[in-house]
């Protein structure tokens, strides 16, 4: 058998490295720091520009604990919101202003989506146009003495 057969065979076969620690663990978390310089740039991009950004967590192939990490880096600010439309969001501000920690859950209270915004206000929380007219005809409907 030729070198590169061999090396060809062996690149082939299907390896995973798992951890038996967790200082092992610890070394196999890298996408933290990756992901917080990723939120200074958009926040620099958000400051120059006024572009929102918004990273998906659940695109990203988070290690075992990564995720409490990246929590525990942004911390948390002043404002909190609870969201229900279609199922419970919790929106929370990070140490970071600026910076958003979103989470999306279905009816059972499963996770459905985890994602960092980096905006003024998160998106969830404008007011659509369609709302804010469906608003303005209720108030003026009431304001006019009609009832529903």
């Amino acid at each position: 058998m030729s070198k590169d057969v061999a090396n060809y065979a062996l690149k082939t076969i299907g390896v995973k490295v798992e951890p038996t620690s967790s200082d092992e663990i610890d070394a196999f978390t890298l996408n933290v720091v990756p992901l917080l310089h990723e939120v200074k740039h958009a926040l620099q991009r958000l400051l120059e520009t006024g572009e929102s950004t918004t990273i998906d967590l659940g695109s990203i192939p988070l290690a075992p604990g990564e995720f409490e990490k990246i929590d525990a880096a942004l911390g948390t600010g002043e404002v909190k919101v609870a969201l229900e439309a279609m199922g419970p969001s919790q929106i929370y501000e990070t140490q970071f202003s600026g910076v958003w920690r979103v989470t999306h859950f279905n009816a059972t209270n499963e996770v459905v989506g985890r994602f960092v915004e980096v905006s003024r206000m998160p998106e969830i929380l404008l007011a659509q146009e369609t709302d804010v007219r469906i608003g303005l005809d209720l108030l003026s409907r009431k304001l006019s003495g009609e009832t529903d």
